[in-house]
């Protein structure tokens, strides 16, 4: 008996001798990457002090108070486009925003790109969907967890409009300060993966309306994929739908490449392709970075060497959307204004139509419903594609004026020609001013262009001088 028990003893330190080896062994660290590439293509390690870009901010947010949002105000195009833009908006870093199916490595690339495995600051990752909220990590001096509602309510950040979307959505929206030199120059979001075996409705909060708000403000999207998630459901069909009139600013990424023999790599990227055909409508097809944007080595016998320069690559176009960040906002500025504009001209041109079908006797209630339900027959748009030399493609969806002047009555808005003063001008002068002169300048004095202020109206959309249409005389 005691034999016995003496080699049941054994037998159980032999057991757990070889538990302790094998957790030894899967203990021991996988060899990390080498970083030197990603500090170098990003400039991380140069010591020369930021650029002060506070002067050009500072006249862009004037130029825009003073030449667009007057307009802007006076014909409440933030009720047909929702999209008002706030100061924090305009001197806020560029945002890279990084979108995909759930567990794809959206959260590990961040982490990968920041080098922050293994530290108190890294987001948590798994193979399960791990990430539901909205998470912005920016810089600050130390770690900082900041809740939704304090960001909504802070003016001085670019994220006080997402409160519109309600608590619930502000729950799932998290701020993380990090004290990291690549977020003193660009912001990144994280969004939680799209599940599509899951109504939206679930998630408690609109989230194509979020998505939403964060692509037209993004500077760069990140698609992510990775082999095993290459079907597109309805979700991710509605989210490429956001996407379109963007496809300048996306970048699909085929992420845990190294997993792949190259015969299945190259199956898995022809059925990328074909899944997301349909849903990309431009004539040259997106870039799509094949690599894995992880710390670990690349498996052996895989294409390193390929996967090293995809890399490099996607970098420099990080990097270059950081180079670019003031250049990018003047435009973004610039195309609001046409947009502006254009919706302006739109509703001038209505209530003029209106005021020419009013008689006497006329409903007016009857009239306008009239004008708003078949726009063509009063030659609403055709007039302003006619005399403005307005791109038929910026013109906004006749259907979205249904809407707009339902919830606002055509008697609440005045002619361009009476929105003049003295001593201020007239609103639409100033924004073609803004368009054609004053937002080309700034450009130019960036050291573009050899004569930003000499646009044409065939490039700038304008018209011909707004005071000889519209002023009374």
């Amino acid at each position: 008996m005691r034999a016995l028990v003496l080699l049941g003893c054994l037998l159980a330190s032999l057991l757990l001798s070889g538990q302790a080896e094998e957790t030894e062994d899967t203990n021991e660290e996988a060899p990390l990457r080498d970083r030197s590439h990603i500090e170098k293509t990003l400039m991380l390690n140069e010591d020369k002090p930021s650029d002060d870009y506070s002067a050009v901010l500072q006249r862009l947010r004037k130029i825009y108070h003073s030449s667009i949002k007057p307009l802007e105000q006076s014909y409440k195009y933030n009720e047909l486009r929702q999209h008002e833009i706030t100061d924090g908006e305009i001197t806020s870093k560029p945002m890279v925003l990084f979108l995909g199916p759930w567990s794809v490595g959206k959260s590990t690339m961040i982490n990968y790109l920041l080098g922050l495995e293994n530290t108190r600051y890294q987001l948590y990752t798994g193979a399960e969907p791990t990430t539901s909220e909205f998470t912005v990590l920016m810089h600050g001096p130390k770690l900082k967890t900041i809740e939704g509602i304090v960001m909504a309510a802070d003016s001085a950040r670019s994220f006080s409009p997402l409160e519109k979307f309600g608590q619930n959505f502000l729950e799932k929206l998290i701020g993380i300060e990090v004290p990291h030199k690549l977020l003193e120059r660009v912001t990144f979001v994280d969004t939680p993966g799209i599940i599509e075996n899951r109504k939206q409705q679930e998630r408690g909060y609109p989230f194509n309306d979020v998505c939403q708000w964060f692509i037209d403000r993004a500077d760069l999207i990140f698609v992510v994929f990775d082999p095993t998630k290459l079907d597109v459901g309805l979700e991710l069909e509605m989210l490429f739908r956001q996407l379109k009139g963007r496809e300048s600013q996306i970048r699909i990424i085929l992420n845990k490449a190294d997993n792949l023999a190259t015969q299945m790599l190259m199956r898995v990227y022809g059925a990328l392709f074909w899944s997301l055909a349909p849903l990309i409508n431009v004539t040259e097809p997106p870039r799509v970075y094949v690599s894995s944007f992880w710390p670990q080595e690349y498996k052996p016998d895989t294409h390193q060497e390929l996967f090293l320069q995809e890399e490099i690559s996607l970098l420099e176009d990080l990097n270059q959307v950081i180079e670019n960040r003031l250049e990018n906002k003047i435009a973004f500025i610039r195309q609001h204004a046409i947009r502006v504009r254009i919706h302006a001209l739109l509703v001038d041109r209505y209530l003029q139509t209106y005021k020419d079908k009013m008689t006497f006797f006329s409903d007016g209630e009857l009239v306008f419903k009239d004008i708003v339900e078949d726009p063509d027959k009063f030659y609403i748009f055709k007039t302003i594609l006619a005399k403005t030399n307005v791109s038929k493609f910026d013109l906004p969806n006749r259907e979205a004026y249904k809407d707009f002047f339902g919830i606002n009555p055509i008697s609440s808005f005045k002619l361009l020609s009476q929105q003049c003063s003295y001593m201020g001008g007239c609103f639409l002068e100033k924004i073609e001013r803004a368009i054609t002169q004053e937002l080309p300048g700034l450009l130019g004095s960036l050291g573009l262009g050899k004569n930003p202020g000499a646009l044409n109206c065939d490039k700038t959309g304008c018209s011909e001088t707004p005071k000889n249409r519209y002023r009374k005389h």
